[in-house]
């Protein structure tokens, strides 16, 4: 199934990794560096490589990866707060 305003071959499962992938490598990056900072910017150099590899082919999907960028850093953050507060 391809979204005609957005085009390209695989689309509908680009959005849906997009939507989940990002937040959930942010969490786990932040898990693994203790550091929700260094887990996003582990994140965006990978979507990064991403687009530069032209992996991510329109602008919609760039956006859904902000936003699940996004949520998946408030989420962290609170996960963080909460562990040093159980501390």
């Amino acid at each position: 199934m391809v979204i005609p305003f957005i085009g390209g071959e695989w689309t509908v499962s680009k959005i849906i990794l997009g939507i989940f992938l990002p937040g959930l490598l942010v969490v786990l990056f932040t898990r693994v560096t203790y550091n929700h900072y260094v887990g996003l910017i582990l994140t965006v150099a990978l979507i990064a490589a991403s687009v530069y590899k032209g992996y991510t082919d329109s602008w919609w999907l760039i956006v859904i990866d902000a936003a699940s960028l996004t949520v998946g850093f408030w989420y962290s953050s609170q996960m963080r707060n909460n562990a040093r507060k159980q501390a």
